[in-house]
């Protein structure tokens, strides 16, 4: 089985991409999203991090105190190392858990906003990065949350590794520009990912 990687920045389409692929029958791990779902769920992470934050990382219902964090960490850059160094290693867990138990399937794609480069630290046997245009992706964020300004948008844009860096970790590139038509890029990379194709 190829595991590959697909990521993309904000606004790029990574999630919409990530639809087409599962409408196409291939398994999707967002592993952002299982990373919090884990710091809600999984009682050694949880004990972790209140061992390292303290008993308000969670609130009095037992929830993930995502505020509290954030403010904890957003100045600290050595403490969201060691945070990170908490959840790393239970997502990769989860992740070897979910591969193993889709292991019947050609292909599956692991969905994440950060990612190295295949074979760089992780497993995968590819990666897939989703681009557009920075002022199509601030457009797009907009319309999807109207409360957000575009100043607060550029400046989590601006938070993410720049798209120069990202492109070098690709092995394949899916341009959602809207000049591009995607459907047809999406559905050559799965028929090379299934062995049906041999270029791209």
């Amino acid at each position: 089985m190829k595991k590959i990687g697909i990521t993309g920045g904000i606004g790029s389409g990574k999630s919409t991409v990530c639809r087409v692929f599962s409408i196409l029958n291939v398994p999707v791990y967002e592993a952002d999203e299982r990373a919090k779902w884990l710091t809600n769920h999984d009682p050694i992470l949880k004990a972790d991090i209140v061992r390292l934050l303290g008993p308000n990382a969670y609130d009095a219902a037992g929830q993930y105190n995502r505020a509290f964090v954030a403010a904890q960490v957003f100045t600290n850059p050595d403490l969201l190392k060691q945070l990170n160094t908490l959840i790393h290693p239970r997502v990769f867990a989860d992740t070897a858990r979910w591969v193993d138990e889709h292991e019947q399937y050609p292909y599956v794609l692991k969905e994440a906003a950060l990612m190295n480069a295949a074979g760089d630290g992780n497993d995968l046997d590819a990666v897939v990065v989703v681009t557009a245009p920075e002022p199509l992706r601030v457009a797009r964020i907009r319309q999807r949350d109207p409360q957000r300004s575009t100043t607060e948008i550029q400046a989590i844009i601006d938070r993410q590794i720049s798209e120069e860096a990202r492109l070098k970790l690709a092995d394949f590139v899916l341009v959602n520009d809207e000049a591009n038509l995607l459907l047809p890029q999406i559905l050559r990379l799965h028929e090379l990912f299934l062995g049906k194709a041999t270029v791209v």
